[in-house]
């Protein structure tokens, strides 16, 4: 069955539904259309358990390149509210809904593309991708995505991520955890749906029970995410958080006021 919406590819073949972020152009770039349109489609596969696994990917040569910053620029504090607010909506679903959701990814995934990476259950890479928390180089500290990040990597690790934003290679997010698999590029799709089916095989209401108590044993996610947002649409206020974004979309340095 293939689906297809504005920026969304959706399609299933025995159990195993395939969600492609499909804006290649703007490195699948989300935006809130894109957000939304995600957010929906795991309700809907989500609610019918003849669905047993989700694999997310991204068309093109970026898994995702994090929020679209064209959409973030000189807005008021409600619309940042709402950006987030779509945003973290997103990433609970993924993890509300009781099929394992697998990201599947071929190339770059920053900012809110990493959080995606980190808030989906399990991470299949191509040696050729690269990962970073890179808000803070536009001004705009990856508030959101660390409540995620910090859930699946050491804190150290974590932490130097956040405070420099370089990108790390596809065996370093293997090897502090974000993601669980590296393999070659040709081998991508082949080893996702491997590990996909094997989980299919299995009694989806006893994958979907264990998926739950898994994130039950952390209750503290909600608060951390309402946390991180406030930080997140007063650093999008700031001038330097303005600043930082206009640099980044007129590809120009960045001019700090602090």
């Amino acid at each position: 069955m293939l689906d297809q919406k504005s920026h969304l590819i959706r399609e299933s073949a025995d159990g195993v539904v395939t969600v492609t972020m499909n804006r290649p152009e703007k490195r699948n770039a989300l935006s809130l259309e894109l957000m939304g349109e995600l957010t929906d489609a795991f309700r809907e596969v989500g609610a019918d358990r003849e669905n047993r696994v989700v694999i997310l990917r991204g068309e093109g040569r970026a898994f995702s390149a994090g929020h679209d910053l064209r959409e973030m620029l000189n807005r008021s504090p409600e619309d940042y509210q709402r950006i987030f607010d779509v945003c973290i909506q997103l990433m609970d679903t993924i993890q509300a809904i009781p099929q394992p959701v697998i990201a599947e990814v071929a190339g770059i995934a920053t900012a809110a593309g990493c959080q995606l990476v980190a808030t989906c259950d399990l991470a299949v890479a191509a040696d050729e991708a690269r990962f970073a928390t890179a808000g803070v180089k536009v001004g705009l500290f990856c508030a959101t995505p660390m409540v995620a990040l910090t859930r699946a990597v050491g804190r150290k690790r974590a932490m130097e991520m956040l405070l420099i934003g370089d990108e790390i290679d596809a065996k370093t997010a293997c090897d502090c955890g974000l993601v669980n698999y590296v393999v070659p590029r040709s081998e991508l799709s082949a080893k996702t749906h491997e590990l996909a089916k094997r989980i299919a095989a299995l009694s989806g209401f006893v994958i979907g029970l264990g998926k739950a108590a898994f994130y039950a044993a952390d209750r503290d996610q909600a608060k951390a995410y309402e946390h991180a947002k406030a930080i997140m649409v007063r650093n999008a206020l700031a001038d330097d958080g303005q600043e930082g974004m206009s640099a980044f979309v007129e590809k120009r340095p960045a001019r700090w006021k602090q």
